[in-house]
């Protein structure tokens, strides 16, 4: 029974699937749920690397058991502390008490600070090194990926790399667990999405753990949400490199609140101009039906964005408002950006879309933004057609720093 769980060389699965949260963080949409990870090696001393969110704890001691059965673990390797990673810690020790927590200073702080658990440590510092028998794990502290205490660790002996919430993905698995015993896309897809929404605003920090891994020989990548690494590796890196230095695809994408037609009748407008001016990647998205989890995975793949408003209460309407706030937030840049904005007496959402957003973050304006009263007009089609005309023209150029 324990095959079931093997990944390689000793190393097993022990994680589980979470069909039944709705946001993750509260936040992001889960159509598909998403996995807790967590992974046992087995040697002369046997590791349990990073644990599962609390409501989940019986499921994971059970494939444990399975594993083990009535042997000790003797250390756990704590990566992060985030609560769905962490809120089984106290629980683990209860039924295993002499088991010794392995992390960093600042992971210990937060152990405490959340759960009062205390207990043998084994503080580590970037380069060190725990030996478990035949396997050998070394530990590179990656501090913001996504919390100040992220680090990650690996196994020389099977080559692994446990990599905490960085190179994760949103959606459960079904059945398989590594990436070679399943159908990959839908995963891929939601590694964006998942970056977009987790890691976005910490690119400086991946291309700092990125410089770091190129040292190892990582055969897999064992994640605490989505697949196990394994064949598509490669796609991974280069995926987190890219975004995390703001490339992108070709395309433009879309995002208008409309309250009673009028500017979502110019976001159309727009969008059928510019698949006239050859542009085929064009993802549009109304803010008060649209998940923003799939927004900003969507912004965070292409090169152009458009943003549209209505004016309300004299600001911006509150899920665009709602929107750009979680784009400034990540500090997006290396984007093409248009807007424009519809007013019934006093116009404000374009000067707020260029005060809030255009001149606050590394984008650059193309063409002049439009402004509608009321209703679109055949001058406002014409702005319309010469927005979508130069978007369509810019996005052919790359932007970089």
């Amino acid at each position: 029974m324990e095959n079931h769980s093997l990944i390689t060389q000793g190393i097993h699965y022990v994680g589980v699937q979470d069909r039944r949260t709705q946001l993750f963080e509260g936040l992001w949409s889960l159509p598909d749920g998403v996995s807790y990870n967590s992974y046992l090696i087995v040697d002369e001393k046997i590791a349990l690397v990073d644990s599962v969110e609390a409501g989940f704890f019986g499921q994971s001691l059970k494939r444990i058991k399975r594993v083990i059965g009535d042997r000790p673990i003797d250390y756990l390797i704590i990566n992060h502390m985030e609560p769905d990673h962490s809120s089984s810690i106290a629980l683990l020790k209860k039924y295993y008490p002499d088991m010794i927590l392995v992390g960093n200073t600042r992971t210990f702080g937060m152990l405490e600070g959340f759960y009062g658990v205390e207990g043998e440590q084994v503080v580590v510092k970037m380069g060190d090194k725990l030996c478990l028998g035949s396997h050998t794990l070394e530990f590179y502290i990656t501090p913001m990926l996504h919390w100040p205490e992220t680090m990650m660790t690996y196994d020389t002996a099977s080559k692994s790399l446990f990599s905490g919430d960085a190179f994760g993905c949103f959606t459960a698995l079904s059945g398989g667990f590594v990436d070679s015993q399943m159908e990959i896309e839908p995963y891929l897809q939601n590694a964006v999405r998942y970056y977009s929404n987790i890691v976005a605003k910490y690119g400086p920090q991946v291309q700092r753990a990125l410089k770091v891994l190129a040292k190892l020989d990582i055969e897999y990548l064992c994640t605490l949400h989505g697949p196990v690494w394994h064949e598509q590796i490669p796609f991974m890196i280069d995926l987190y490199n890219k975004i995390s230095l703001c490339e992108a695809e070709e395309g433009v994408v879309i995002i208008y609140g409309s309250m009673y037609g009028n500017t979502e009748e110019m976001a159309e407008e727009i969008a059928r101009e510019l698949s006239c001016n050859g542009v085929k990647n064009i993802k549009m998205h109304n803010v008060s039906t649209a998940s923003p989890s799939h927004m900003l995975a969507d912004v965070y793949r292409y090169n152009g964005l458009i943003i549209g408003s209505p004016t309300y209460n004299a600001e911006l309407y509150p899920g665009v408002e709602a929107m750009i706030s979680r784009l400034k937030g990540r500090g997006l840049k290396n984007r093409y950006f248009g807007y424009f904005g519809s007013f019934s007496w006093a116009g404000t959402a374009v000067k707020h879309l260029c005060e809030d957003f255009a001149e606050k973050l590394k984008i650059k304006v193309v063409g002049d933004p439009i402004e509608m009263k009321q209703s679109m007009t055949e001058n406002d089609r014409v702005e319309v057609a010469r927005l979508a005309k130069e978007m369509a023209d810019a996005i052919k150029v790359p932007l970089c720093d």
